[in-house]
């Protein structure tokens, strides 16, 4: 596996999806993780050093001491959305296995060059369809687009914002569009300020 983006959760606020995907293949896993996680992994996969190590820098010059050398990374359970990772060193006459938090364990992976691997079954159940997902993302967004007119919408400032708007950008249709709502609202309300009279 390796990771191809990080990008901001759309299931959980301030959270995080990182994304690994398959090196020989199309299947792609997300494993939430939280900011810092997802900071240092976007660090070390734009090949950043910051000026004193950061934790899992520490972790991999301390094996590196010992005479160590880690192998590899394998996810090998998932657990109420939770992923579970060991992290496997060689020590010269034994092999080493850790339990590890995934983000750890990737970073490691990224920061010394290690392979990620994950049990096939995890990846099959996991799995995401990218094209599903970017679907789903531009519908969301375009609610939101919708939302923020409606909400401009309610008012004349508003209308009238969006219609300067739309003809700065030499959108006419839109213009004629709001240029009839300005007109409807404004003919709604006198009428309704003359009734109250």
């Amino acid at each position: 596996m390796q990771v191809v983006n990080i990008a901001p959760s759309q299931m959980q606020a301030g959270a995080y999806a990182m994304l690994l995907a398959e090196k020989e293949g199309d299947r792609v896993l997300p494993i939430i993780i939280g900011a810092s996680e997802a900071q240092i992994i976007i660090m070390e996969m734009k090949g950043f050093t910051p000026p004193r190590p950061l934790t899992h820098e520490l972790f991999a010059s301390v094996i590196e001491v010992l005479g160590a050398k880690i192998l590899r990374v394998l996810i090998y359970r998932v657990e109420n959305g939770v992923f579970y990772s060991y992290i496997f060193m060689d020590a010269g006459d034994k092999l080493l296995r850790v339990d590890s938090r995934t983000s750890d364990a990737v970073a490691l992976a990224l920061h010394t060059h290690a392979p990620i691997f994950i049990f096939e079954d995890i990846l099959e159940t996991e799995k995401v369809n990218l094209e599903l997902e970017e679907r789903i993302r531009a519908q969301e967004e375009k609610q939101q687009k919708r939302n923020t007119f409606l909400q401009q919408m309610q008012s004349i400032e508003g209308m009238q914002s969006a219609l300067e708007k739309a003809i700065e950008n030499e959108d006419y249709e839109q213009a004629a569009t709001l240029r009839d709502m300005i007109n409807n609202y404004k003919k709604m309300h006198n009428q309704t300020s003359a009734s109250d009279r």
